[in-house]
């Protein structure tokens, strides 16, 4: 691809989240543990290269449990699942490995509080997406979906005076803002979590693409159509008056894209592998004139431990995991 283009700008943090972090690593060590097939009901998490290179290694992704042979091993995606389809695994006598992510656990805790205490909960997501359909399934006859504040006015509950709302972990924090507004002015004794639902890799990366827009001509977003944070990414950077395309790698680059462009900002989604990072700066980069600098908004040290079932399942077969702790990749 021909271009001017003189400096290209990394946000940082980017790309895996300690979340996506822990499920990849949970994938990988059942595979090493576990006696084979190994089963992944959906992408373990929205990323076709992550999943192809885990599909190489042996795992078996399938849409549904009715795809799994009674008594084998599923693992569960990072995104979470219904009530119903944990109750499935355990009559159908599946060994199971839950990788949902712990905030997205949250999020499941809190909609069972509520709906214990007779609230109608509020959740604000994405129709559709995985995450969403597990948190809905936890209390499906108390809880609403709304994508847009302008969705409120129409919302019908029970009792005004008994109002909840959650959120999907990977929305865009400004909308999601706009809707809690809009409900609190609508139920003014609403409750909510005490602390936001929206994760803390999201908030960074939306954080650091507001400070990279203002600082280049185009932004590049990698990661797949169907994750919601790297959309959501692409969304920030535009509305920060920044154009932004969302790319799976750099055959997605398209030159007119970049035409007359002198600085490019490059970020990544929570799924999105840094080797893609890599792949596209490379193409872009092609001459030691064009230099490379990042814009750092946060440090990242989160760390989400294993569950208890993947150590469990080791020792049953006589192995030992390898002394390996999910920690968030850090872009270097």
């Amino acid at each position: 691809m021909t271009t001017k283009v003189a400096e290209i700008v990394l946000a940082g943090p980017r790309g895996f989240c300690a979340g996506v972090e822990r499920a990849i690593d949970i994938v990988e060590l059942a595979l090493a543990v576990c006696p084979p097939p190994v089963y992944v009901r959906k992408e373990i998490v929205h990323n076709r290269h992550v999943v192809d290179e885990l599909r190489q290694k042996g795992a078996i992704f399938v849409d549904e449990l009715d795809e799994v042979p009674d008594d084998a091993t599923v693992i569960f995606s990072a995104h979470g699942i219904s009530p119903e389809v944990r109750e499935e695994a355990r009559r159908r006598g599946l060994r199971v490995i839950d990788a949902t992510c712990p905030l997205v656990t949250k999020v499941h805790l809190e909609a069972i509080r509520y709906a214990r205490e007779g609230y109608t909960i509020i959740l604000v997501g994405h129709e559709d997406h995985d995450e969403v359909i597990g948190t809905m399934g936890e209390a499906p006859s108390q809880m609403l979906l709304i994508e847009r504040p302008d969705q409120v006015v129409d919302l019908q509950v029970p009792d005004p005076n008994k109002v909840a709302y959650l959120t999907q972990t990977t929305l865009s924090v400004d909308d999601t803002r706009e809707c809690i507004e809009a409900l609190r002015q609508r139920f003014p004794k609403i409750v909510g979590p005490a602390k936001d639902d929206i994760c803390y890799a999201t908030q960074n990366r939306q954080a650091a693409v507001k400070t990279l827009a203002g600082d280049v001509d185009v932004v590049l977003v990698i990661g797949a159509a169907n994750s919601s944070n790297a959309n959501r990414l692409v969304e920030v950077s535009q509305g920060n008056g920044t154009r932004a395309y969302l790319i799976n790698d750099v055959r997605d680059i398209k030159p007119e894209w970049l035409a007359g462009v002198r600085r490019i900002g490059i970020t990544a989604g929570a799924s999105t592998p840094e080797v893609l990072v890599t792949e596209a700066m490379e193409a872009l980069r092609k001459s030691a004139a064009v230099s490379v600098r990042e814009v750092r908004v946060v440090e990242e040290d989160v760390r989400f431990g294993l569950p208890g079932e993947l150590e469990q399942i080791a020792r049953e077969n006589g192995k030992l995991l390898p002394p390996r702790t999910a920690v968030a990749r850090q872009s270097r």
